[in-house]
């Protein structure tokens, strides 16, 4: 699986590691993503996703069915 957030739509950014020296050297900003569990309520069953913090702050605003319908209709899921 990537490494893209399954609410939110993050993903790797690049950029510049610029040291003391202000030498710049490519690097990659990953968004923070965790593996986690919800249950869905309306379905009676539990569903795995890889989200964001951003993504998980989403879920507990609108609620798990609400952001999976959000999700699918922008097409991260």
């Amino acid at each position: 699986m990537s490494r893209i957030c399954q609410i939110t739509g993050k993903k790797m950014m690049n950029g510049n590691s610029v040291s003391h020296s202000n030498i710049k050297t490519k690097r990659k900003f990953y968004p923070n993503l965790h593996t986690k569990k919800f249950f869905i309520p309306e379905e009676d069953r539990t569903i795995t996703l890889k989200v964001s913090a951003a993504g998980i702050r989403t879920i507990n605003k609108l609620g798990i069915s609400a952001a999976l319908k959000e999700a699918k209709e922008k097409g991260y899921l």
